[in-house]
């Protein structure tokens, strides 16, 4: 296919509330960020893809409240209901169509609204919602699912918790970061169980951008373009009766195209480092072997024997991922963010050694009903 690159990015701090701005705020924010970031203007820009969902942000046709702050007037702009990740796919098909730039802005304020009241709202409004289940409720039920086939336990999903929380004292934009043990994790509050409170992400406010462009825009960018090698998405059954919630089906297949397109045999060798979206402490070793890093139930002993560390094999999230920040629809844009800083060598104190090749990927749904994968790197 023709090259494609990321030549601009940009996130906020991600807070529990942000109450001096509002969602257009943030979003022009990012979008002038991002911008500068490239040594770009608006009028290089002649896409303009915005990420933004009607239940998040409690109004009808919630891009129209962004367009004009991402950048949209006299542009063609259109909006995905849905994580960054897949925003951003739509932002490279548009380029890879003949466009010649298209940024892409995320944002998301959970601080005014019910998480639990509007994920309800993505369950069969037939049957399930009335049953009261939402996204923490879900995730217990894949974490027990995932817990009952390979015999895992709950001390070492706290590992994630421990790594990503201490991962996250090095990035100046994550909400959460501390330095916690496995006992820190299991003394806190029971959620659903096994889920306690430090398994669980935070209610986070923010937004980030991001800005694609074909060879022509990254040739005259100010900074290294990171260059799109494979990016796959996949979907799988809608109601959870109708999945094994412990095998990501989506995940594997989504990867295995990735994979093909940028030409990764071995996945554990090849790449360098992956942000992955783990909204909940069991996700990262669930969507480690998804990503076919290892072989199905051995993710939490890949994490266990430090693998996933800093200073490990395969560093993932360095910046502290999910459960140190998640604005929903934002989240997975900010791991394809934070894979592109440690390409271009950019990620300050998180930055991981030697990084050609990253990996990013996002999920929509409950349980991870849809992924997408990204893998990009330095070399065109």
């Amino acid at each position: 296919m023709d090259k494609a690159a990321i030549v601009g990015v940009a996130q906020t701090r991600y807070e529990r509330r942000k109450k001096d701005q509002i969602f257009a705020d943030m979003v022009f924010d990012v979008t002038r960020a991002a911008l500068d970031d490239a040594g770009l203007t608006i009028n290089d820009i002649d896409s303009v893809v915005t990420c933004s969902n009607d239940f998040y942000d409690g109004r009808t046709i919630s891009g129209m409240a962004v367009g004009d702050a991402a950048g949209g007037m006299d542009k063609n702009i259109s909006t995905v209901s849905g994580d960054g990740t897949f925003g951003a796919f739509y932002g490279l098909m548009r380029v890879l169509s003949g466009y010649k730039a298209t940024i892409v802005v995320a944002h998301y304020k959970g601080s005014e609204g019910d998480v639990k009241i509007t994920t309800n709202g993505m369950f069969d409004p037939i049957f399930h919602r009335f049953l009261g289940i939402e996204a923490i409720s879900a995730a217990a039920l894949q974490a027990n699912a995932y817990m009952n086939l390979y015999g895992l336990t709950e001390e070492q999903f706290a590992e994630v918790s421990v790594k990503n929380h201490g991962n996250a004292l090095n990035n100046p934009y994550a909400q959460l970061a501390m330095k916690i043990t496995v006992a820190d994790v299991m003394n806190s509050k029971k959620i659903a169980d096994p889920l306690k409170l430090f398994d669980c992400c935070p209610i986070s406010d923010g937004a980030a951008a991001i800005i694609i462009a074909g060879e022509e825009i990254a040739a005259r960018s100010k900074k290294k373009p990171v260059w799109i090698k494979g990016v796959a998405h996949c979907c799988e059954s809608y109601l959870l009766g109708d999945r094994d919630l412990a095998k990501p089906v989506a995940l594997s297949e989504a990867a295995r195209k990735a994979y093909a397109m940028a030409g990764i045999k071995n996945p554990l060798r090849e790449i360098d480092v992956a942000e992955i979206l783990e909204a909940f402490s069991y996700m990262e070793p669930l969507w480690l072997e998804g990503l076919g890093f290892c072989k199905p139930g051995e993710g939490a002993t890949l994490i266990g024997k430090g693998v996933t560390g800093m200073g490990g094999r395969l560093p993932v999230n360095p910046s502290g991922g999910a459960l140190s920040a998640n604005p929903i629809l934002v989240a997975g844009l900010a791991r394809l963010i934070e894979a592109t800083l440690q390409v271009r060598g950019e990620a300050g104190a998180r930055q991981v050694d030697k990084v050609n090749t990253a990996l990013a990927q996002g999920f929509n749904g409950p349980c991870g009903q849809s992924h997408c994968v990204w893998i990009i790197g330095g070399k065109k």
